[in-house]
């Protein structure tokens, strides 16, 4: 394995490494989905709740099969996250990513306009946004990957144009694609199928590699 896959097992999982700012993380997190739960009831809108977990969601598919790309390599997977951190759960997550994106959704939605037809640069406001806030995260993860908090092993997941343009559609762009078709649905209960079916596919692989694979990334 590589050194940074090793460093990124260490205290994998390990709840002596939690820090005293997950508890205002956390708060601020529940704070802002309870204000959009209230906003929907009002109004009958549950979209940005459904953007929020749907792109987590997503997310969690991703983290999920990155750690199966070091459980089948045994070298690395495609990215590592072994920096200082309050909880690292997986190789390439760790509790401040998963408080980003648990509400990077929620901002998506509140950026979009209803009118799914109107336009920013004859491209619709929806996909826009998508492609918008998909490079600005492939930007901030360059910036990370520069001060070694990301580490990415293979050439073709790097700062090379390929490696840039295949982070942006496997890393990002997929998730905000998911959220809009998510939010497109016609009705609440499709929505509620599919961002269940998210986390089944999710939990369900965890599960799997915890049983099989002892649950390494």
């Amino acid at each position: 394995m590589t050194p940074a896959s090793r460093q990124a097992l260490e205290g994998l999982r390990d709840l002596s490494m939690l820090k005293w700012y997950v508890i205002p993380l956390l708060a601020y997190t529940f704070y802002i989905y309870t204000l959009e739960m209230k906003k929907a009831r009002a109004t009958g809108n549950w979209n940005a709740v459904f953007a929020g977990l749907t792109v987590f969601g997503m997310d969690f598919i991703n983290e999920t099969w990155n750690g199966w790309v070091l459980v089948f390599t045994q070298r690395s997977a495609f990215w590592t996250a072994p920096g200082e951190t309050a909880l690292r759960t997986m190789v390439g997550w760790n509790i401040e990513i998963m408080f980003m994106f648990a509400i990077s959704g929620i901002i998506y939605a509140n950026t979009i306009s209803e009118d799914r037809h109107e336009k920013i640069l004859g491209i619709s406001n929806w996909w826009f946004w998508a492609i918008g806030y998909s490079v600005f995260c492939v930007f901030v993860e360059v910036l990370l990957n520069m001060g070694g908090h990301l580490v990415w092993e293979y050439p073709f997941w790097s700062r090379s144009f390929k490696g840039v343009w295949l982070i942006f559609l496997i890393g990002y762009f997929h998730f905000y694609v998911a959220a809009l078709l998510v939010i497109g649905m016609k009705t609440i209960r499709a929505k509620f199928i599919t961002v269940s079916t998210l986390y089944v596919i999710a939990i369900s692989a965890n599960v799997f590699g915890m049983g099989i694979m002892g649950w390494v990334y």
